[in-house]
Parts: structure tokens; sequence; C-alpha cells
């Protein structure tokens, strides 16, 4: 076993705190990774606070891992001691069902192992994130980082990247598409940059003006703000497709009356209470609401690759893991430009 330090919620009201923990020893397949940088989620903050039930505590969270790897097991041929590489949001699948067979891992149908707040493939051991010090993998799950990305700007997209970039692709926004995306955060900001960089025509709908001049800066062409009383009779039936990045409650239907006829609202944000949607907004102009989660290992790869292709990464600001709880607070306000990343070098 390795001995490891972390930081963990024991129980959904108390806060982040020390945490030691053991990972297993690196076995045929495993890749050992000193991590350096993790990403702050906003799912980190749901879960960790049990906002969405089934938390198992003690939980370490963090899925958007980058580190540089310390020791291989025997038949890892591909991943090199030394190298930078990244983990995301999941860590195992069953491998053998038709979603793993098609590389769409995150919708595994027999079970998809979390990369925390989760269980390892045997149903029992608990799953441990990357507010921690090291983490043994499965080389299946390991992503290599572009040597073009900064680490700390990498991690992020473990999470944030893929979740925007796998339905952009998948739907295949791009040029000649108005693409809006509502909600600049850790999301919102990544969705901007990936949909200018697709070609596509990228307004940001935001609550207020306050991030307009970071929307511009970000490639987004046009920018208004859902509290003006006229906006959304402004936009009425001008996108194609709509990239929906909040997780706050809010009212789909006045948004989906924006889309073109046959046009295609997106949801990757996960507001804690249901949704009310009313009927004629879709069937009016035959719009489709649909959700994605995130990317399977192939097409997460093809993102970071991506983002190294055009020299961008997430718009960060880096802490030291004793300002983790503070950094929940200031997400839950919007008080970030754009991800949390932690230097776990601070843990150490």
């Amino acid at each position: 076993m390795i001995d490891v330090q972390g930081y963990a919620a024991l129980n959904a009201t108390s806060p982040l705190a020390p945490f030691s923990f053991s990972r297993r020893a690196v076995g045929r397949q495993d890749v050992l990774i000193t991590i350096r940088y993790c990403g702050i989620c906003h799912s980190d903050v749901h879960q960790a606070r049990d906002e969405w039930g089934g938390s198992l505590f003690p939980m370490v969270p963090g899925h958007e891992i980058v580190g540089t790897v310390e020791k291989v097991g025997a038949a890892v041929k591909k991943i090199k001691v030394g190298q930078m590489v990244g983990v995301g949001c999941f860590v195992d699948s069953c491998r053998t069902c038709a979603s793993c067979k098609k590389g769409l891992e995150q919708y595994c149908d027999g079970h998809l192992a979390f990369t925390y707040n989760g269980k390892e493939r045997d149903g029992v051991t608990p799953t441990y994130g990357g507010y921690s010090t090291k983490v043994v993998v499965d080389q299946r799950y390991v992503l290599r980082i572009p040597k073009r990305l900064r680490p700390e700007e990498a991690a992020p997209l473990l999470c944030a990247g893929i979740t925007t970039y796998s339905p952009l692709r998948h739907w295949r926004v791009g040029k000649k598409h108005r693409l809006a995306v509502v909600g600049l955060g850790g999301l919102g900001h990544m969705a901007v940059k990936i949909g200018k960089a697709l070609g596509a025509h990228v307004t940001v709908l935001s609550h207020s003006d306050k991030k307009q001049a970071d929307a511009k800066r970000l490639g987004a062409q046009a920018y208004y703000s859902t509290a003006k009383p006229d906006t959304m009779t402004q936009l009425s039936q001008r996108f194609d497709f709509i990239l929906d990045t909040v997780s706050a409650p809010h009212d789909l239907n006045a948004y989906l009356e924006l889309l073109k006829t046959d046009g295609t609202m997106i949801l990757v944000g996960a507001p804690d209470k249901p949704a009310q949607l009313g009927a004629f907004p879709l069937i009016m102009r035959r719009r489709c609401l649909v959700g994605s989660l995130i990317g399977g290992i192939k097409e997460t790869q093809e993102m970071l690759d991506f983002c190294g292709k055009h020299k961008f990464g997430a718009d960060v600001e880096v802490i030291p893991i004793q300002q983790v709880n503070a950094a929940y607070d200031r997400l839950v306000r919007g008080d970030v430009r754009y991800r949390f990343v932690i230097d776990m070098a601070s843990l150490k």
C-alpha cells in the first residue's frame, strides 16, 4: 500500500480537513502519479455537501488531476516515468458493455468507477480523488497532457473542458452555426473558447453585464444580460444551439424560445432542483432539449490535443490547499475567474 496525504470532507456539514489514507500498490497495468495540480469543480461542492444525495464519507474530492508519472507497472508501455499526465472524472469502467466498447465509458452500462465518491470495480473499495499527493490509476484511464499546455491550466480541461467539448462535437457545432452559451463560469468560459475554435458564432448570455469584457476576450462575438427585460424578446429564434452551463435553478422555457426551428438546447449544468418544462416551447418549432455528461477516454484525449493545438487551457486562479474551504464559498458566490486550481505542492 502507498501512504497518501489529502484533504477530505468527513461529513456533509464539516469543512474539508487534512486526511491520511492509502492507495493500492502499483499493479502490472497501473500508473502511480504524483499530483501537481487539481481543479475545483462545482460538482465537488455539491457532493462534499451532499446536495445531490448519496455522498460517501469520508470524501476526498477532485477529478481534474494533472501530475507527473512516478512509477509504472510491468505491462505499461505507452506511459513513461516523468511524463505529464491527467486523470478525469472516472478511473475505471466495466470495459465489456456496449458503451465501453464504443469508447463511451462515461455511459458504462456495468460499473463506472468515478474518481471520487464512488467504488472501485470490486464494488467495495472507495475511490478518493485528487485533493491528495498521489493517485494510482489503470493505464487505460490515464491521459497525455500536450506540452503546449501549462499543467495548471490543463487540469480543468479534465472536466470543464470535456464537458463542453463533447456535446459541441457530438452535435457537430461549427461554422455557420449560432451558439449561445448560458453562464460564464468554469464550464461556460471553456464553451466559449472551444465554440470559437470550432468556428461557431458565439454569444454569451449572463445574468449581468459584469463579465462582458471577459466574454469578448475569451472569443465571444456577442454578449447579452438576461436581467434586462427586452433581452429574451430581442433574441427570439436567434440560435441554432444553446449550451446551458448553469448549475442553479432557472427557467428553461425562456431559453428554448431563443432557438430557431429545429434548434437544440444542450444541458450540461446540473441544478439541485428539478426544472419545470412546458410543452409549447418545444413542439411549436420542433426544438430539442438534450443533455450531455462528459466524454470517453478517446474523446477526452482528442479534446486535450485540440486545446493543445489551439494553445489554450482554462483561465485559473491557483490556490494552496489550505484555502480550499474559502474557495468553495467563493465558488458558490461566483467569485472566481474562472476555475480554482489547487497547487498540491502546498499539501506536502
